[in-house]
């Protein structure tokens, strides 16, 4: 998708995060005191990331998350004088957040600290529907 064609798509916000590595200010984004059963994707390609079953509050700010849905890229981050890794989606590459080694040790260990910015939630009830059926089985009735 062309620059202008994604600045038109998206918000300032969604914008800034995913196409120049922003980070929105904690306990802002729309995701991080939300709990609803469902998927979260990524708002420019659509791309699943992540599935409510595997969020949980770990009070830093933004949504969390013990492992994503697919494969995530994972890049050396060495801005703001930190040693991070930044993980981006696959297909449209863009900025989700960072991930650490300070998550639920019971659930692999690893926080997925990501931008509500960079998501779309899609409902249970609506996976069908909007073409991520293959995705309701992991939810029990």
């Amino acid at each position: 998708m062309k620059d202008k064609d994604l600045k038109a798509k998206l918000s300032p916000i969604q914008y800034a995060v995913t196409q120049q590595s922003a980070t929105e200010r904690p306990f802002t984004g729309k995701y991080d005191q939300f709990d609803q059963p469902g998927i979260y994707v990524d708002v420019v390609s659509g791309e699943p990331l992540f599935s409510s079953l595997d969020k949980y509050d770990s009070g830093c700010g933004w949504p969390a998350f013990t492992k994503p849905l697919e494969k995530l890229k994972m890049k050396r981050d060495q801005s703001h004088g930190m040693e991070r890794t930044e993980v981006r989606s696959v297909e449209a590459d863009s900025h989700l957040g960072h991930v650490f080694t300070d998550g639920p040790q019971d659930k692999g260990g690893l926080r997925y600290c990501i931008n509500s910015a960079s998501l779309r939630f899609i409902p249970v009830k609506e996976l069908e529907q909007q073409g991520y059926g293959e995705y309701r089985a992991i939810f029990k009735d």
